[in-house]
């Protein structure tokens, strides 16, 4: 493992340690997965105009987010069910993200209840929230969350269905028997079984909220006093109501290309959605990020990106998780180097140029 260079490595090991079913569910993206490397291409077609000859002997990357200050700004993405990535699942990510000084969204369908990543110790948590049919649930879920320290919701608002997720449907996706989504234990929930297709889809359609629309934000604003960030926007005409709704943030993601296939890539949707905004809100991103390129990218929201870990934690438990925040920081603090760049509010629009605005800058000959 200490061979290991860049988040990406961690994916090939991944591969090879974990079942075709549990891989397949993490690493897949929805039907033609034209989105899933779109998430990743994208980023490529952003070029850096570097700044030279500037004093970069002292760099900082701490920032804040909801009030709160972090060591980066990279913060560790909500993804379902990680002890089937490692036993000690969502227990190693919080430990791991604790120490690394930044924030740990955990998923409503995580294996590790909200209580339970509360007794890891101190540490700044979302809870990323599913809304359900069964509304006393929810507010069940949202109180607990609020009880355990978590310091905000990110409400999911791109799942009235699951996607076509077809690795899914062939490996025919269950929840291994061992494991339970911990956070509905003693909920009369149902299970997620084994189906024809994939139970996650089952699990599903049969528990989430379909008619989830606008006024639950304003809904989910009376029964708690945790800010509500809303995550799955990539619109400016949402991102407008979002601000309307009293949503304190927006979540930038195509729930890593997971539901609808042919939306664009995060940092594609991201500068429509930062114009919109109009600075009211915080903007943040979620999807593709694998590089501390990425993440100087991605900074014209001026706020922190999702990075997704399962992959390290299925190499090397929370070891594994903590170097792969240790890397990205390395290449992150890098890159501001290479740029010029003493600190997050020293980048600029400018230091980076893209496809459709290169005429702006293109030198007279």
């Amino acid at each position: 493992m200490e061979m290991i260079t860049n988040v990406n490595e961690y994916e090939a090991i991944a591969k090879q340690v974990l079942p075709k079913m549990v891989y397949d569910y993490y690493a897949s993206g929805a039907e033609d997965q034209w989105t899933l490397k779109e998430n990743r291409n994208a980023f490529s077609r952003i070029l850096f105009r570097p700044r030279i000859l500037v004093d970069v002997s002292k760099i900082d990357l701490t920032t804040t987010v909801l009030g709160f200050k972090i060591s980066m700004p990279i913060m560790i993405a909500p993804t379902a069910m990680q002890k089937m990535a490692h036993p000690e699942g969502e227990y190693a990510t919080a430990r791991a993200a604790s120490a690394a000084g930044t924030i740990m969204g955990l998923s409503s369908w995580a294996t590790s209840s909200v209580e339970e990543v509360a007794s890891t110790g101190p540490g700044i948590r979302i809870f990323q929230l599913y809304v359900l049919r069964d509304r006393n649930v929810v507010t069940q879920l949202v109180r607990r969350a609020e009880n355990a320290g978590f310091k905000a919701i990110a409400l999911t608002v791109d799942t009235p269905m699951l996607g076509r997720r077809e690795a899914d449907i062939k490996n025919r996706f269950t929840l291994p028997p061992h494991l339970t989504l911990k956070n509905f234990e003693g909920l009369d929930l149902g299970k997620l079984d084994k189906t024809n297709d994939s139970g996650l889809a089952s699990y599903v359609a049969g528990q989430v909220d379909r008619s989830l629309n606008w006024k639950d934000v304003k809904w989910l604003q009376t029964i708690t006093s945790l800010p509500i960030l809303v995550k799955g926007v990539l619109t400016a005409e949402d991102t407008k109501i979002a601000v309307q709704a009293g949503a304190a943030g927006i979540i930038v993601s195509n729930h890593g290309a997971r539901q609808l296939d042919y939306v664009p890539a995060t940092i594609m949707a991201l500068e429509e959605v930062v114009k919109a905004a109009q600075g009211k809100i915080p903007v943040f991103l979620d999807g593709g990020v694998r590089r501390g390129t990425d993440v100087l990218k991605h900074w014209l929201s001026e706020h922190p990106v999702y990075l997704p870990v399962v992959f390290s934690l299925a190499a090397d438990g929370e070891a594994g998780v903590r170097k792969v925040l240790e890397i990205l920081r390395d290449e992150f603090e890098l890159t501001m180097a290479l740029c010029g760049c003493r600190s997050l509010k020293e980048i600029t629009r400018d230091h980076v140029v893209t496809e459709w605005d290169r005429p702006r800058i293109a030198p007279r000959l």
